[in-house]
């Protein structure tokens, strides 16, 4: 009786067109027309989406975008940035001005169901913080009653700021900017004593100013900030490629793949799990309307998970950030994919 009922609701969702290759919209189809991904980034921001001194776009969000090129296309190169500010990056998404939004986002309920917005994974674990002058001579952000405080405008760190002080019985006053840059200069200059944002976001503003040294991030961390690439709802064809772009990178780091070895890889590995996720094994890809060797050319041409960590954020990049809660969950950190099988 059960296996019939089971035949009965396949069958009945193969007759509305129901299934693995059922299309729920027209991101996918207007990507491939245009020949590149329209990618939302942040304007700026050190480690996870900036352009360097040969104006060439680098960080953790922008290799998210690459990688999805890479799945698509074969070609992580194939990307088109538009750099926005925290208040213009949902409309950017909302009115189809770009494809995805990998731009140090936080996901939270409302963003996630009222503001027709699906967000496909974690990229970075944060928290939100603070950034003093070591001449202010705090310690500890308890320590903040009556301080001016320097904020981005349409964040989630205005709310997170007005709760912390309200629980601890202090009071602030608040500066809001547009840009981080506006906020982060704000700080230098003096006009507020203390810069509140991502702890993340905090490191990176800290080596554009001309004395780094003289800033210190307090150890409160005040907010979960898990941050993430986001889509439109009511497309989940696209939604699936760009939740299941991270997972090939993290699935990779925990396999031992990584863009030196992935071809090799690819071609000799009697492991299933790699077999699997490398195309070697089954039809993966074009579950997900991608070509055989998606995962291939996203650790080949991008890095695993944690190559892109190390060389924006990590060990082998300026913030020197370490993986803390940002490791596998294997390394007692929280990364983690469902596999590819």
């Amino acid at each position: 009786m059960k296996i019939k009922s089971t035949l009965a609701v396949l069958s009945a969702a193969a007759a509305l067109g129901v299934g693995a290759n059922a299309h729920a919209g027209a991101t996918l189809d207007a990507v491939k027309n245009n020949g590149f991904v329209q990618c939302g980034i942040s304007d700026g921001l050190p480690g996870f989406s900036y352009a360097d001194a040969k104006g060439q776009y680098k960080g953790i969000d922008v290799d998210i975008c690459r990688a999805v090129a890479a799945a698509l296309f074969g070609d992580a190169s194939k990307v088109k940035y538009s750099p926005l500010t925290a208040k213009e990056r949902f409309t950017a998404l909302q009115s189809g001005e770009v494809d995805m939004l990998s731009r140090n986002t936080t996901w939270t309920s409302s963003r996630d169901a009222a503001m027709g917005l699906n967000f496909t994974g974690v990229t970075y674990y944060d928290g939100q913080g603070f950034l003093v002058n070591k001449e202010l001579g705090v310690k500890s952000a308890k320590e903040l009653d009556g301080a001016t405080v320097c904020i981005q405008a349409g964040t989630t760190t205005e709310l997170n700021l007005s709760d912390y002080f309200r629980a601890n019985g202090m009071n602030y006053t608040p500066i809001t900017y547009d840009t981080s840059d506006e906020s982060a200069k704000s700080l230098e200059s003096g006009r507020c004593d203390v810069l509140t944002s991502d702890q993340s976001q905090l490191y990176a503003q800290r080596i554009k100013l001309a004395n780094p040294e003289q800033y210190v991030v307090l150890p409160e961390v005040i907010s979960k900030e898990p941050l993430g690439p986001a889509v439109r709802q009511g497309d989940e064809e696209w939604f699936d490629i760009v939740r299941w772009t991270l997972f090939a990178m993290l699935n990779a780091e925990e396999l031992g793949i990584n863009s030196g070895n992935v071809e090799e890889m690819a071609k000799s590995t009697k492991n299933p799990d790699v077999a699997r996720l490398l195309g070697a094994e089954g039809e993966y890809g074009k579950d997900l309307n991608l070509p055989k060797d998606w995962a291939v050319q996203i650790v080949k041409q991008v890095g695993n998970y944690g190559e892109v960590f190390a060389r924006n954020v990590g060990a082998d990049s300026e913030l020197k950030i370490e993986r803390g809660l940002n490791a596998l969950w294997k390394d007692g950190g929280l990364q983690y994919a469902p596999p590819v099988r």
